[in-house]
């Protein structure tokens, strides 16, 4: 059968996706990976659950106050229209989120703008800044989105390899002086999603001090900040000078289990925030008023995120506890619910070339899942988001995924 022809359009798609050979690729995403082989975990081995500790999403609801809270909201006439740059119910709670929990004084006119969920932030932020040329510096592995946006933008990516010896912080001193010139933008992420390493206060003053020495601003995603076991939650904008040189970015999925409800927060100096703010009022009308009243109120329920870091660091430290008993050499994570550990080099008389090869390996032979990084060394991501009704039902899934794992003669490096 012959290939469909082109639709008359096809040359017309914007060269930043692909231009005409745009859906022409044959590069399967990772994720996509992942999923056919679920899939066909499924169907070779029907008689075997699938212990998926591949999804990083919170695998419970939003409290029960804030679902009552949304209800409630949903039924007012008054919150059915455009939210544009948010309802000043919603800012006024993340002010007093940041000072109780921070210590961090915010103007929640002028120093805070919602957004829908932190993912159209990292969309939105490049387009501030990033000219054709321009560099955005961007710490591997993390979250791609302002990455991408920088290179739709006409801007250049610089990687930043997040390395265990440097204790998973990006090598400042090491960018090249051509970049470091152009440089725009430096996006970090701590808790670092998925190394798990939590920030300093000491690497946080070398970040305020290079971003005034070579004038880059700095965008911190708080996304897992809340779930922070080393000590309390340290916000970038804790430290002096923070908010004079960025903003922090954060969000009501990982901390408060509002992952589908799509908002969280940009704060920190007024004319970024302002910059920001200008560019979501012409990409978007804001988040639905009754969420932004239901997630204000999850603000003002310090309760609520205690539970939920509890809950994700008991699974963690069961599960570095199951991986050390077959082998993997790994330490609890200062943060997220993530555990990044480095992945065997092969099993019995077979060898990995590299971590997704072992991901792949493990799915097929004992239906276990995880999420390869080969960004910065070969290493795997476990998720502790995995469905579990109580603890007793998490301590049996650790002891068949050490009963699984024991019989496949992994090695390690």
């Amino acid at each position: 059968m012959s290939a469909p022809a082109d639709p008359w359009f096809q040359a017309l798609f914007a060269d930043r996706i692909g231009g005409a050979n745009y859906g022409k690729g044959t590069e399967i995403y990772k994720f996509e990976k992942i999923k056919r082989a679920k899939r066909k975990a499924l169907a070779d081995h029907p008689e075997r659950k699938l212990l998926d500790f591949g999804i990083g999403e919170n695998d419970d609801m939003a409290d029960a106050t804030v679902r009552e809270a949304l209800s409630r909201e949903a039924n007012k006439v008054e919150n059915r229209g455009y939210a544009d740059n948010g309802v000043q119910n919603y800012k006024d709670a993340a002010a007093e989120f940041m000072l109780r929990q921070f210590g961090v004084k915010l103007d929640p006119v002028s120093e805070i703008c919602h957004c829908i969920g932190s993912k159209p932030a990292y969309a939105m932020l490049p387009a501030c800044f990033i000219n054709p040329g321009d560099v955005t510096l961007m710490t591997v592995p993390g979250y791609p989105v302002a990455g991408t946006w920088t290179r739709y933008l006409g801007g250049e990516v610089h990687r930043l390899a997040l390395k265990e010896e440097n204790g998973f912080y990006p090598d400042l001193e090491g960018i090249p002086a051509d970049i470091r010139k152009r440089a725009k933008l430096l996006v970090i992420n701590y808790p670092n999603s998925p190394t798990g390493a939590v920030a300093t206060t000491d690497f946080y003053k070398r970040v305020i001090e290079f971003a005034h020495v070579h004038k880059i601003v700095i965008v911190q995603d708080a996304a897992h900040i809340l779930l922070s076991y080393k000590g309390e939650p340290l916000s970038f904008l804790q430290l002096d000078g923070a908010k004079e040189v960025g903003v922090e970015v954060h969000s009501m999925s990982k901390g408060y289990n509002m992952i589908g409800w799509r908002l969280g927060f940009v704060c920190g100096h007024p004319k970024i925030v302002q910059a920001y703010a200008d560019v979501k009022d012409n990409s978007d009308s804001g988040q639905f008023m009754a969420v932004q009243h239901a997630a204000a109120q999850a603000l003002r329920t310090p309760e609520i995120p205690v539970k939920v870091r509890a809950k994700y660091k008991r699974r963690l430290e069961k599960l570095v506890s199951a991986l050390k008993e077959v082998g993997f050499h790994c330490t609890m994570p200062g943060g997220t619910y993530f555990l990044y550990t480095k992945a065997p080099i092969g099993a019995g008389e077979r060898s990995f070339k590299n971590a997704e090869e072992a991901s792949q390996y493990l799915i097929h032979e004992q239906s276990i899942c995880c999420v390869p990084w080969d960004d910065a060394g070969a290493f795997l991501r476990y998720s502790v988001t995995y469905i579990a009704k109580d603890e007793a039902e998490e301590t049996q899934l650790m002891a068949e995924t050490v009963a699984r794992l024991k019989g496949m003669s992994l090695r390690f490096g």
